[in-house]
């Protein structure tokens, strides 16, 4: 297959269309917070809305704001209107263009520089405000002690509730999937259209049905009684949550376009439910707030959650990283190896962890302990202390432990005779089967079917102190070895057959990794910079090619054609037709005038910037299905070269104000974007905005 079909393949297989990777728990996305105390914006947010502009439009107890992602500036409306009162408390944007705007003495909305207001409603506290699918405008007014449920037309305005049927009034409003209409009110739930309306008592809500939202198959959602509900032909049913997630007071539901149900609660912050599993975000994990007033997606398919005390936004992350939130038995990982049976093993400083299709089974408690063969007294992996794990060709996880140097079989560790344990830099296993293990301390061990066949001293090597990498050479016996002080060197038969040093073009500094792609090229990560060996010749690409800095962790290849590169600075991709281009160069000893084309994803993209390389084999693996694990040092991070979420939506561009002459002029002010400036302008400055939120 040629370069450029892997480049469709990879563009059609990028997740494009924005969302949420719904496989993932709250605090696995990128997670920003907006707090009041810190002014942002004056008082508490109670309703969200994005315009088609772009903008995002707070309601808040002080008036309407709107926000550009980067700043909110209070809104108002021309001098000779205004809105029936600064507190708002419920916002939509209607299909058309119309923002409309409830607020604490009536409805309102706005559209080509004017303000409408609807005196059906005034007086009363719009709760409420939807869209139908026929394009009408549904408003709740709440009062005492009769409340409205009106319909806006094109030409009419129709209420019902003056006979005190709906009670104080709605206190949410919900069209499902079918056309229903649902109307949350103190006592139940009111089925309002089609057909004339139903009525389902549900006693016991003290401030009324507010919590409504639709399963996944259609089945309307219902939050009562200190729990969520199905409500199936007027009965309920109770929804299946984890028992963790415990009680809480469903106020807003919101099912976001990948399939996940996010629930705003009145005392327990978000309830997240995703893939037959739930996670909490409260307070304690920095969300601005317990009380949950309004959630909302974006066009770009971030999250927004207005709170008691700010403004949360999770968007997805290209990388994202597994901790002790998902069930690591430890953040503190050292290293890291995948299985054929889907499976990832992490030595962690609390024992093993076995990560499986998103479930993850610890090894460290003596609830579940790992036995030495020995018939020892069952230990587990956390007194054995892991610290270095590798797989073998036939799919065995070897591990290195403070105890010894074994394999895990089932839930037994088998202990190697003869090998010692402690801190193992590197472990490989050449096409003879024989294993190979750089162990710091005590030298290069090579091991064929349980038995050690040699141990060589580092002080065999000369002075280049002990082995920090290895790699097998796939085309025969033998090991590739990388050194802590710098040089690679392949050693076969008892003997140095070939080195290489920085004097023949090898980057600086430790060797921290080395490895041959699928093309049986030798790379070897450096401190300065990553360097290709083949045919005996080794060239060194660095800063001056286009990396981004020249300290690099490790190099390997997916299974898409592109080549991944953790540096100090930041996960570099780079893609395989990119770098050919740089090796086609290094074939003619031109390789230092080749530039190259990289991606760079840093702290924004949910990678943690790291000056220096872990210490024990397995920093990086790749799983079965073609995603990428490696170590920031805190926890595991995770990244699928198929499916990366980039952003194409062109951000809109507003101008938001015209200086001219030192004087300002507002970009909207009559709706349409026309500013009128005097004539013989000598001086003019446009401040604009790019909206992505």
């Amino acid at each position: 297959m040629t370069r450029g079909a892997w480049a469709a393949i990879v563009l059609m297989a990028c997740r494009c269309a924005f969302g949420l990777n719904p496989a993932l728990d709250v605090s696995q996305y990128a997670h920003t917070s907006w707090k009041i105390r810190d002014g942002f914006p004056k008082g508490q947010i109670h309703a969200l809305a994005q315009t088609s502009d772009g903008y995002l439009w707070l309601g808040s107890e002080f008036g309407l704001f709107r926000f550009d992602g980067v700043k909110s500036l209070p809104w108002q409306p021309p001098a000779d209107q205004h809105l029936p009162s600064k507190f708002i408390i419920h916002l939509l944007s209607a299909r058309d263009g119309t923002l409309w705007i409830g607020t604490s003495k009536g409805l309102a909305s706005w559209k080509d520089g004017r303000l409408t207001q609807y005196p059906e409603l005034a007086g009363f506290y719009i709760f409420a405000i939807v869209e139908d699918r026929e394009g009408s405008i549904w408003a709740s007014g709440v009062s005492v002690p009769r409340g409205k449920l009106c319909a806006i037309g094109k030409r009419s305005v129709r209420c019902r509730g003056e006979d005190g049927v709906l009670g104080r009034g709605a206190f949410n409003l919900y069209e499902d999937r079918k056309g229903n209409l649902w109307a949350g009110v103190k006592n139940g739930l009111w089925r309002w259209k089609p057909g004339p309306p139903t009525f389902f008592p549900l006693d016991g809500e003290p401030d009324g049905i507010q919590g409504l939202g639709e399963d996944d198959d259609g089945t309307l959602l219902v939050g009562w009684n200190g729990a969520l509900w199905r409500f199936v032909d007027g009965k309920r049913q109770a929804y299946p949550l984890p028992r963790t997630t415990g009680q809480f007071r469903a106020k807003r539901l919101l099912r976001d376009r990948d399939g996940a149900l996010w629930i705003g609660t009145s005392d327990r912050g978000l309830v997240h439910v995703h893939q037959g599993r739930a996670d909490v975000f409260a307070v304690t994990d920095s969300l601005s707030g317990e009380n949950v007033y309004s959630i909302f997606a974006d066009r770009e398919g971030s999250i927004w959650v207005s709170t008691m005390n700010g403004l949360d936004r999770f968007r997805d992350l290209a990388v994202s990283n597994v901790s002790t939130r998902q069930g690591l038995s430890s953040n503190h990982v050292t290293s890291i190896a995948t299985s054929n049976d889907e499976s990832v093993w992490l030595a962690t400083r609390a024992g093993i962890s076995r990560w499986m299709r998103g479930q993850i089974m610890n090894y460290g408690t003596r609830r579940r302990a790992f036995a030495t063969d020995q018939g020892e007294r069952a230990r587990s992996l956390k007194e054995l202390a892991p610290m270095a794990l590798f797989r073998g060709h036939r799919g065995r996880i070897w591990a290195a432990t403070v105890n010894g140097f074994g394999y895990v079989d089932g839930e037994r560790f088998v202990a190697l005779p003869g090998v010692p344990g402690g801190p193992v830099n590197a472990i490989a296993e050449d096409t003879t089967g024989s294993l190979w293990i750089a162990n710091q301390n005590r030298g290069l061990f090579q091991v064929l079917r349980g038995s050690v066949v040699q141990r060589l001293p580092w002080s065999r090597f000369g002075e280049m102190a002990h082995a920090s990498a290895l790699a097998a050479d796939p085309s025969g016996e033998g090991v590739w070895i990388g050194f802590h002080f710098g040089s690679v060197a392949y050693f076969n038969g008892n003997d140095v057959r070939a080195s290489y040093s920085t004097s023949a073009g090898l980057g600086e500094g430790r060797v921290n990794y080395l490895g041959f792609d699928q093309r049986g090229v030798l790379w070897a990560a450096t401190e300065g910079g990553v360097s290709r060996l083949k045919d005996g010749r080794v060239a060194t690409l660095t800063t001056g090619n286009g990396l981004p800095c020249d300290g690099v962790h490790w190099i390997v290849e997916d299974d898409v054609d592109s080549y991944w590169l953790y540096t100090a600075c930041g996960l570099v991709r780079i893609s395989g037709a990119d770098l050919d281009i740089w090796a086609a160069a290094a074939d003619k000893r031109e390789d230092r005038k080749q530039s190259i084309q990289v991606t760079v994803f840093d702290e924004s993209s949910g990678v943690r910037s790291l000056a220096r390389a872990g210490y024990f084999s397995g920093q990086v693996a790749k799983s079965v299905d073609g995603k990428l694990w490696f170590l920031p040092w805190d926890g595991v991070a995770v990244v699928d070269p198929r499916n990366i979420p980039i952003n194409q939506l062109p951000p809109p561009v507003q101008i938001e104000q015209i200086i001219a002459d030192r004087k300002p002029y507002d970009g909207a002010a009559d709706g349409k974007g026309l500013v009128r400036l005097p004539p013989l302008i000598r001086d003019l400055r446009i401040d604009y905005t790019a909206l992505s939120l």
